[in-house]
């Protein structure tokens, strides 16, 4: 057996990787590790549980994390962007596609149903702000240059010192509240069109809706949603007949320049948000037809933007307040009087915006949101909280009650099954639930690797990579 020294390699991360390779229970860690399936920031806990027999007292099996090698148990962040963990969105755009094909093909529990439905793919846009660098199909840029599809250009402003950033930066954050004014008018413009009132409407039918946000590359966000109309008892009923495919791309369309959201200010004046004039709305065609929008491609591109994020449009990806002053500048002392947080010199930026790596045009939306969220007037949105998002606060997946499976009934599952396979794995009796308890108690250590675990689990994420390429590819075919 050959003994190294490890305070001859240079390298910290290499060290605790020859330590942990020299462990003796090294197998379980690196089972751990792989269970995690490639996760770059995975959360530490420290804890133990018990499972007890209620009716005698006796502890039937016992588990402490302090039998594990790494004295940690590892589960995965779940983080949704791809920029932050490739391998747990990864699960989360799966999870995304179910949810949104459950909703197009009838749900989990009435298959077939719902392809009766009336169903729409629609794009809600931003509205313009000011003229910006873009790529026209049969004619330059208003520049006079025809832009490559990767130049850095694209989506900035002809003039910046002209371009309402102020407007851009409120219509980010006003598009969730935007979104539910289209919603209500939408429901109003069927029931106009049906002939109905909107109390005998909601006896009728029902619009149910899926929807993601992206990123346009000027900064801005708009929404792709799957827009369904159902019978009064959700996806388990059709319409009536008369609440035709025709009748909801109407409503959508007369809805749309409807919604509109006014916001006043002495710093900026009054300003009426609205959606842009590009407003797309297409049928999803019927199962087993041959067009190209169908419930599997409308299912693959919401679950690919669902993992998308801001930085996606060249921001960043982090929050960038202060944590330890939350982005106030300054604590408060036990007697209330506020002491400037040595952490970020009072501005409460957790870094100073002149330093980030960004285009100078997302620099000044990001600039301006702070700007506007120390205003009284727009304190309610924290717009200093959400600038890395460019003043968007709202979730870029969200769904109507009734739409279908949720994400968290998927994510039950998903565990259950886990627990299962874990039961059945080691050989232990199903636990009946009226006689036994299990009692626990879990402390969050962190998150992250160890160095050395950093590079098995960078390995374990390049071979599943490799695993997909081959397998996409056709595999030995």
């Amino acid at each position: 057996m050959v003994t190294l020294d490890l305070r001859h390699v240079a390298s910290p991360a290499l060290r605790d990787l020859l330590h942990l390779v020299n462990h003796p229970d090294f197998d379980r860690a690196q089972q751990q590790i792989e269970r995690l399936g490639g996760c770059t920031e995975p959360i530490r806990l420290a804890g133990h549980t018990a499972t007890v027999d209620t009716t005698t007292g006796e502890v039937l099996r016992s588990y402490t994390t302090s039998d594990e090698p790494t004295g940690s148990l590892l589960t995965g962040c779940g983080n949704r962007r791809s920029s932050r963990c490739p391998a747990c969105s990864r699960l989360y755009a799966a999870d995304t596609y179910h949810l949104i094909r459950a909703g197009l093909s009838g749900g989990k529990t009435v298959p077939g149903t719902v392809r009766t439905h009336p169903r729409v793919f629609a794009t809600l846009t931003a509205p313009s702000f000011g003229p910006v660098h873009n790529r026209p199909d049969a004619r330059p840029c208003r520049c006079g240059t025809r832009h490559e599809p990767t130049d850095a250009l694209l989506g900035t402003p002809l003039n910046p010192a002209t371009y309402d950033y102020a407007g851009a930066v409120l219509f980010n954050a006003h598009a969730g509240a935007l979104w539910a004014r289209f919603a209500i008018y939408l429901r109003r413009e069927l029931a106009t069109r049906l002939g109905i009132t909107q109390k005998a409407a909601r006896a009728v039918f029902r619009v149910s809706f899926a929807k993601v946000a992206e990123y346009q590359k000027r900064g801005l966000v708009h929404f792709h949603a799957v827009i369904r109309l159902d019978g009064p008892d959700g996806n388990t009923q059709p319409p009536p007949p008369y609440a035709t495919v025709a009748v909801l791309t109407d409503a959508i369309r007369s809805a749309a320049p409807r919604a509109r959201i006014s916001v006043t200010s002495d710093a900026i004046g009054e300003r009426e948000l609205s959606w842009g004039q590009q407003l797309d709305v297409t049928e999803i065609a019927a199962f087993g037809t041959d067009s190209e929008l169908t419930d599997q491609a409308v299912a693959a591109y919401v679950a690919k933007y669902a993992t998308k994020s801001a930085d996606a449009s060249g921001t960043l990806d982090r929050a960038l307040f202060c944590r330890p002053c939350q982005g106030r500048g300054a604590t408060l002392l036990p007697h209330g009087t506020p002491f400037p947080c040595t952490a970020c010199d009072g501005t409460g930026q957790a870094r100073p915006l002149p330093r980030l790596a960004v285009a100078r045009h997302v620099r000044q939306m990001i600039r301006t949101c702070w700007e506007l969220g120390r205003l009284p007037e727009f304190a309610e949105l924290k717009l200093w909280k959400w600038a890395h998002m460019l003043g968007f606060r709202g979730h870029f997946s969200t769904k109507s009650r009734r739409y279908s499976v949720t994400l968290g009934a998927l994510r039950a599952a998903r565990r259950t099954w886990r627990t299962e396979q874990a039961r059945t794995h080691t050989g232990l009796p199903e636990p009946d639930p009226t006689t036994t308890l299990v009692i626990g108690h879990w402390d969050y250590l962190g998150s992250g690797y160890s160095p050395g675990a950093a590079l098995l689990a960078a390995n374990v994420w390049h071979r599943k990579e490799l695993e997909r390429q081959f397998a996409a590819e056709g595999g030995c075919s």
